[in-house]
């Protein structure tokens, strides 16, 4: 590999934990043929059609997610359920991998389970360089997408115990959800003494 182009893509693994895409070698003048090649040689390894990992980088233990969010480009988001696997914040073991996409996103994806959805650039967050729903935000999805209250519940307990969001924030989250959600976060906090008291 030439050092220039080399050196391109390893800034573009860098920023992603040693994982790329075809298409992102393809962009700084790595082909497909080439890409063969390197692996061959050892320089990188090929995790799933399409998507490699620089061989100095170490294995991801959230590959999965590292792929699942390539696959989806780069506006994807991990997100519901498989963020909150990530937080430990639950005892929820996902089935599939949720990914938040924009609305113009492929909706073929095997394995995936795709959710569209604008989300904020206030509202992300990274996980060892995986782009992921904040706390408050991944509580207020799942919430509305129907998991299990007293899952819901420890999630945003242990959230906010932890640091990691505050009641305020999750009863904004909540609020323009609707009143189910909302009454979720509000019983969750209130068990555990956190509901402010102008929302008491």
């Amino acid at each position: 590999m030439h050092l220039d182009t080399y050196n391109k893509l390893y800034q573009i693994a860098e920023a992603q934990a040693g994982y790329f895409t075809t298409t992102q070698a393809t962009a700084v003048g790595v082909d497909r043929q080439r890409l063969a090649r390197y692996a061959i040689m050892g320089r990188l390894d090929r995790i799933r059609r399409g998507v490699y990992r620089l061989a100095p980088f170490p294995r991801s233990p959230h590959e999965d997610l590292f792929v699942a969010w390539l696959e989806t480009g780069p506006d994807s988001v991990i997100s519901h359920d498989s963020a909150l696997a990530l937080y430990e914040l639950s005892d929820a073991l996902p089935a599939a991998i949720h990914v938040t996409v924009s609305p113009t996103t492929s909706r073929r994806h095997a394995g995936l389970r795709l959710h569209t959805s604008q989300i904020r650039a206030e509202e992300i967050t990274h996980y060892d360089a995986l782009p992921v729903t904040t706390v408050t935000r991944t509580i207020a999805d799942v919430a509305l997408a129907g998991m299990a209250d007293e899952l819901v519940e420890q999630a945003a307990q242990e959230a906010v115990r932890n640091g990691l969001t505050t009641p305020a924030l999750l009863l904004a989250a909540a609020e323009p959800r609707g009143p189910r959600v909302m009454g979720i976060i509000r019983r969750a906090l209130e068990r555990i003494g956190q509901l402010p008291k102008q929302d008491l």
